[in-house]
């Protein structure tokens, strides 16, 4: 071992060892505190194990986020000791071990973490964690400080903890960890120039994981531009790999400069070029993994796209993605000060500079926004079902963990109380989210452990676009090989097919059809049917009906359209859409369908109110699917009456047979109860609904179909409301009559049609003599006075006063047309009739 002195003085964390190497000895957890490039990722860890010939010898395990940057962390490290990976320093990241017996410090990623301490939750062996990029807020980092707080609580009070951040922001953590203290380092950045480089035009958002191509030609120009007004290497932040090779292809190759790409599926030989001092100027093309994960030399130039991805699910519809977000301003100073490690830089960021104060303050944490299955079952593996006792900065939302648990348990992972089956500790043991695993399990034991282990290896990581939208095409071009996917997808299936031949507790029973005749379609569709059971779908006039009840469509000049059924694998929403889009799917049948998702097969018996009557039948369904359905006769009398309440909440009361008089009556009643208030009944369209049981009964539940309802007598029920208990109902007559004498004598009907102010229509004549208006319940009545013809002439709920002010022109305009009928200057005083002169006179 020989140690590079020089480049280890360089890094500026070394100053704050003392004070970690102290706050480890008194509390046995800290919380460090270090800029990018101070050397929290390299240094720390070789001082921890006694690498740097001071202090004791210890085994350090180092957790990253990503495994590129696992990766990365181990080779700079054993670089510093002057050796190889797989001596002093190793690592192990998913599908690939460099450990010998010499190795004192691993890197591993935070999946490979939460499985060791599922196995072995006291780390045998291990004297010191460090929790690498903590304010990434990682669900599987969150997730392992959580188990190991628990860990040294309960087991390993000896066990050292480090939570290592690249911010400022660590008071949380520190709380997480028992009041740990804050070791803070301070960085050796130089100053950056901010030049803010906003689109000339009109930029869409984003939305999943759409980026507006216009913005996309934005960034490569000032790339172009960038290399033009600065010196040194640019690095270039943009939310994904389809985003990277657009702008790659735009730049083409410039004169003189390297354009590189990095990310988590870049080739091995393409990580090590970038993160290695370039013979030439170069552009580095880079997702949020170089933010603080990786260091890339040389690089003066910052040309930040401010959009990053995040998990989120829509539960609503059963799917997740990845979703393109603006970043939040705390990676915007994580990308910048790429710029200023080596030397002063600049930064070119692609929007306004009042844009920037909008932004989010940091990312949202994946505990918040992802799916959390994994998560879920971890925590019931762990022996805490519902996390209620983790020690956690976030709860997960009460919605998220309900979807997952549901999930889990379909899937046979967890128990009816939340907790961990046999099933589920073997599926957590696989390194997969649990419905890849089950996929894995169930799909090895029905088309064999090779060809499930090449479908879910398909499924891990999204294939290139051109590999297309039907994945058992996709498995084909996997199969052909030629390009650096391909490789991956191998050495996952390696990987897979080790462990589903450990976890398969039984023989693989006989191959399907499907798999016998080698038949690629049919058995890419069933694995991918057990992973996304309710993602089957069903042909249904146009698009297609998941068995969630989503709706989806295919898009155009895909060969997945005109399939009877699919299993959809990933599919989102677009901007504007109602229906998700099909993204990744296999075609599969209705067999196949049945058997992936049978845990949701139901038969049943619908009865229910539907194009104006009632319709009965007997029902098969996958879900919200429909697979089967037949006239059902005698169906039960509850399920009828309630098909006929709802036809009557969608239809109307009307559905009943309503007289005039009914009607007459119905008014009456909702007048008095305007007047009087209980116990008399409130008799609108709702409060008649709410009420069914008392005043529809028996004649409701002797129905069976809409003609039924059209029998009965809507009168005859509405009497079964009023208050005869009480004896008050026999004042209906007292408080609303149906008629009212006037003073000619004649019982004049009154219309209760408005409740708040009931009409009586009689003639004028007939209203002689009366001094004020009549009343009911103690409201004037609006009378309408007519004329000798019954037309309207004058409305008043002031007789007295019409008398007064208002019947003299009533009595000009109407004499000379009525000249039989009696016109007395003095009505108030005159006698009323229902006659003419002529008879008057007689």
């Amino acid at each position: 071992m020989i140690l590079r002195d020089d480049a280890l003085d360089a890094l500026p964390v070394r100053a704050a060892l003392p004070a970690l190497n102290d706050a480890l000895d008194g509390h046995g957890a800290a919380v460090l505190a270090a800029p990018p490039g101070t050397g929290k990722t390299t240094l720390v860890p070789l001082a921890l194990a006694g690498l740097l010939g001071e202090g004791p010898a210890r085994r350090v395990v180092v957790a990253e986020p990503r495994r590129i940057a696992a990766r990365a962390a181990a080779r700079r490290m054993a670089w510093l000791l002057g050796e190889r990976t797989g001596e002093a320093i190793g690592y192990t990241v998913r599908g690939e071990r460099v450990v010998g017996r010499r190795t004192r410090v691993e890197v591993v990623t935070t999946g490979v973490l939460l499985q060791r301490l599922q196995r072995d939750q006291e780390l045998t062996g291990v004297d010191v964690v460090l929790l690498d990029e903590c304010h990434e807020r990682h669900l599987d980092a969150d997730t392992s400080a959580a188990f190991l707080w628990d860990v040294r609580e309960t087991l390993r009070p000896d066990l050292r903890l480090v939570a290592a951040s690249a911010t400022t922001d660590t008071s949380g953590w520190a709380g997480l960890l028992g009041g740990a203290p804050v070791v803070e380092a301070r960085g050796a950045a130089f100053g950056v120039e901010v030049v803010w480089a906003p689109p000339a035009g009109a930029v869409r958002p984003p939305h999943g994981m759409r980026v507006d191509p216009a913005l996309l030609s934005h960034v490569a120009s000032v790339v172009r531009r960038a290399l033009t007004e600065r010196s040194g290497d640019v690095l270039c932040f943009l939310p994904g790999v389809g985003e990277i090779a657009r702008v790659a292809g735009l730049l083409g190759a410039p004169d003189g400069v390297d354009v590189l790409q990095v990310h988590g599926r870049a080739p091995a030989a393409v990580q090590d070029a970038v993160l290695a001092p370039g013979a030439r100027r170069r552009v580095v093309l880079a997702t949020s993994v170089a933010e603080s994960s990786l260091t890339v030399p040389g690089v003066r130039v910052v040309v930040d796209s401010g959009l990053a991805r995040e998990p989120r699910v829509d539960h609503a519809r059963g799917l997740s993605a990845l979703a393109t977000v603006r970043a939040s301003r705390a990676a915007g100073r994580q990308r910048a000060g790429r710029a200023g490690r080596e030397a002063p830089g600049t930064v070119y960021r692609c929007w306004a500079e009042a844009e920037d104060a909008r932004l989010p303050l940091f990312p949202a944490p994946e505990i918040k926004v992802a799916d959390l299955a994994s998560f879920a079952l971890q925590a019931a593996c762990w022996g805490d079902p519902q996390a209620s006792g983790l020690a956690l900065l976030d709860r997960p939302p009460a919605g998220a963990m309900a979807a997952a648990r549901e999930l889990l348990t379909a899937i046979g992972a967890v128990d009816t109380a939340g907790r961990a089956t046999e099933r589920g500790g073997r599926l957590a043991r696989l390194g997969l989210h649990p419905r890849l695993g089950r996929a894995l399990l169930d799909g090895a034991a029905s088309v064999g452990v090779e060809r499930a282990a090449e479908v879910v290896a398909l499924l891990s990581e999204e294939a290139p676009r051109e590999y297309g939208d039907d994945l058992a095409a996709a498995l084909r071009a996997a199969r052909r090989g030629g390009d650096a996917y391909s490789g991956r997808w191998r050495a996952e299936v390696r990987r897979l097919r080790a462990v589903a031949a450990q976890d398969v507790s039984r023989p693989p029973g006989p191959l399907s059809p499907a798999a016998e005749e080698g038949d690629v379609e049919g058995l890419v569709g069933l694995v991918v049917a057990l992973a996304f059971p309710e993602r089957l779908a069903k042909a249904d006039g146009g698009s297609y009906l998941m068995v969630s009840g989503t709706r989806a469509e295919t898009g155009r000049g895909t060969g997945l359209r005109g399939a009877p059924w699919l299993a959809v694998a990933v599919a989102d929403r677009p901007v504007g859409q109602v229906h998700a889009r099909v993204q990744l799917a296999a075609v599969v049948d209705e067999d196949v369908a049945r058997l992936a998702a049978g845990v949701l097969l139901r038969e049943r018996d619908e009865v229910r109110w539907a194009d104006g009557d009632v319709v009965a039948r007997r029902v098969e369904r996958l879900g919200a699917v429909e697979l089967a359905v037949r006239p059902l006769r005698n169906a039960d009398a509850s399920l009828v009456r309630g098909a006929l309440v709802e036809g009557l909440r969608q239809e109307g009361l009307r559905l009943l047979r309503w007289s005039p008089e009914t009607d007459a009556l119905r008014q009456r009643l909702a007048f008095v109860r305007l007047r009087v208030g209980d116990p008399w009944p409130d008799v609108d369209d709702a409060s008649l609904h709410a009420r069914v049981d008392e005043w529809l009964e028996p004649e409701l539940s002797r129905a069976r179909r809409r003609a039924d309802l059209g029998r009965i007598d809507a009168g005859q029920a509405l009497g079964r409301l009023l208050p005869w208990a009480s004896g008050e109902a026999g004042r209906l007559d007292e408080l609303a009559p149906e008629r009212i004498t006037v003073p000619s004598g004649s019982r004049i009907r009154i219309d209760y049609a408005d409740p708040q102010r009931p009409v009586l229509a009689v003639k004028l004549q007939e209203m002689f003599g009366l001094q004020e208006s009549p009343r009911v319940a103690g409201a004037p009545l609006v009378v309408h006075l007519l004329s000798p013809a019954g037309r309207p002439a004058a409305v008043t709920s002031d007789l007295a006063s019409f008398w007064r002010d208002g019947y003299r022109a009533v009595r000009s305009e109407l004499r000379g047309r009525y000249p039989k009928h009696p016109w007395p200057e003095d009505p108030a005083g005159a006698e009323a009739t229902r006659h003419t002169n002529a008879r008057l006179s007689r």
